[in-house]
């Protein structure tokens, strides 16, 4: 039997947090995230933990950010498009002067990120193949 795929839309800062928790721990390469300037576009795949699912499971998801107007790189080994980056969070930081633009900022772990200044929210999660299983489950120990 086939898992259901997953398909979430952000429009606001809300909807995005939901596609925050959804890669919570994804991980990916440095050469699968890709800034298209012409298209103002940036788009990545993630091999996602389902954080929905009983078991433990893994699969490779698509995010897309459209009407992007710039992208910056931060701590993240750009020279290395087989580094690996686990994904922490993806944040939203408005820009007062330029409602509803703003920054969308993909938060690694080990200090990288990336900041992506957005004419608005326009993000796009897909999942696009079947779940596979992984070996453990992402845990974090108590910061606090």
């Amino acid at each position: 039997m086939t898992a259901p795929e997953l398909t979430l839309a952000a429009l606001d800062d809300d909807d995005l947090k939901v596609i925050s928790a959804r890669l919570q721990d994804a991980v990916t390469r440095v050469g699968e995230l890709v800034f298209l300037p012409r298209s103002r576009r940036f788009a990545a795949v993630f091999n996602r933990y389902r954080w929905e699912a009983d078991d433990d499971t893994r699969v490779r998801a698509g995010l897309s950010l459209e009407g992007v107007k710039a992208a910056a790189a931060r701590n993240i080994r750009r020279d290395d498009p087989e580094a690996v980056l686990c994904l922490l969070a993806i944040r939203f930081h408005a820009a007062e002067a330029d409602a509803p633009g703003g920054a969308i900022e993909l938060v690694f772990a080990g200090g990288g990120s990336m900041r992506l200044e957005v004419e608005c929210i326009d993000a796009t999660l897909s999942d696009l193949g079947e779940p596979y299983p992984t070996r453990a489950r992402p845990s974090h120990e108590d910061e606090g």
